[in-house]
């Protein structure tokens, strides 16, 4: 279900919320599962998130992000526990130097969840996304590989 803070912490436009259907949803998993190293998360046999890896193997970096689309689960840890794995795959499995992701200054819990996981904040984009006639800001975030397995 979309709800406005769930699409203001992606950044999107709350205005003109429509509903979403069942083949949207099916679309959107169909989507998801097509993708290299996207994962729908599920939680209590429910489709709840997804979350994936952006992957350059040259500099051994990739891109990380999440979403729990169900308010319901959100403040259970889910998000962290999901992150420490995508995170064990990447070092682990992938053998990447550095994850790094930006997320909007205003969206706390994720900051939190971030770095609860050794996410470091290295820097901000000012006013780089224009949101429902405003501009705000992002923040950049990285873990690299010694510091993960400093954890």
């Amino acid at each position: 279900m979309q709800t406005k803070e769930l699409i203001r912490m992606y950044g999107g436009d709350t205005r003109n919320l429509k509903p979403l259907t069942l083949q949207d949803a099916k679309r959107h998993v169909e989507y998801i599962k097509s993708q290299k190293l996207n994962w729908c998360i599920e939680y209590q046999q429910r489709f709840v998130g997804e979350a994936r890896l952006t992957v350059n193997e040259y500099d051994r970096r990739a891109r990380y992000a999440i979403g729990l689309f169900d308010s319901s689960v959100w403040n259970q840890g889910l998000g962290t526990e999901v992150t420490k794995l995508v995170l064990a795959y990447a070092f682990e499995h992938l053998h990447l130097h550095r994850v790094d992701l930006r997320v909007l200054e205003y969206n706390h819990r994720a900051i939190a969840c971030y770095e609860k996981c050794g996410f470091v904040k290295e820097g901000i984009e000012r006013e780089g996304a224009f949101i429902e006639e405003a501009f705000q800001t992002d923040l950049i975030m990285s873990i690299l590989e010694q510091e993960y397995y400093q954890l």
